[in-house]
């Protein structure tokens, strides 16, 4: 620390090496660059956080980083910080043009909406890819009132990061992965692969939310869609697993 420097010098630490007639400039300074902000973003149309695209979010984040040094330090100057937001904006007014004619520039840049689930099944692989977990997931389904997997005719990831679900036209008879409650408050009773079971209960795997319900009393196998080896028991419905969900496509 440098002897210049007082420890716990409260005017330091509140007030600065600037007069107090500073602070007015600083409102100043926050007016002019709140409102020519707010109005270049008028300008090139603004949604809402949820519905910002990875070009509106990098233009948050430089908008941020250049509007916050103009509005207290003195040795900024204005026109230079009115002029950087000018620039930045530009920028992202000629991205969004190339963008919205290039498909195939959108698709590198802004990704592509990926299938996570379909007619009751997870694809885990492209969970993994998307390095989304099972518990984000299920997250986002209890938000759509989805209580089981089963009740899922497709989700989707889209590029904005969101999961738009549709339900199956059967959800009140269909069998699923139970997402409710959720595991980390009342956590469902694990059944391994090659445990002994009655032959009379349905089982749904952790991993991709199949359906497995063995035909006789044995041994509980792997699941037949992804070979996982987690299964959940099915807590009611059990009836309405058919031979046909052992060995779902």
């Amino acid at each position: 620390m440098s002897e210049d420097v007082v420890a716990f010098d409260l005017t330091r630490m509140l007030i600065g090496d600037t007069s107090l007639l500073f602070i007015l400039e600083i409102a100043f300074r926050t007016v002019v660059i709140y409102v020519y902000t707010l109005a270049l973003i008028r300008w090139i149309g603004g949604r809402s956080i949820g519905q910002l695209s990875l070009v509106e979010f990098l233009l948050v984040i430089a908008l941020g980083s250049a509007v916050g040094d103009a509005m207290f330090y003195p040795e900024v100057p204005l026109i230079h910080c009115m002029a950087v937001i000018t620039f930045v904006v530009l920028l992202d007014k000629g991205l969004s043009h190339l963008v919205s004619r290039h498909p195939r520039l959108e698709d590198a840049i802004e990704g592509k909406t990926v299938a996570i689930v379909s007619d009751g099944i997870i694809d885990y692989r492209q969970l993994l890819e998307l390095n989304l977990g099972h518990d984000e997931l299920f997250e986002q389904l209890r938000l759509k009132d989805i209580e089981h997997v089963g009740q899922v005719r497709a989700a989707y990831f889209e590029t904005n990061g969101l999961i738009s679900v549709f339900r199956t036209d059967d959800a009140s008879s269909r069998p699923g992965l139970s997402i409710v409650p959720p595991w980390d408050v009342s956590e469902p009773k694990d059944f391994r692969a090659g445990t002994e079971v009655d032959g009379r209960h349905g089982f749904a795997c952790v991993r991709c939310a199949a359906l497995l319900r063995p035909r006789m009393p044995g041994v509980l196998p792997p699941c037949p869609n992804c070979e996982g080896h987690v299964f959940h028991a099915l807590a009611d419905r059990t009836d309405a697993i058919t031979a046909s969900a052992e060995t779902p496509s």
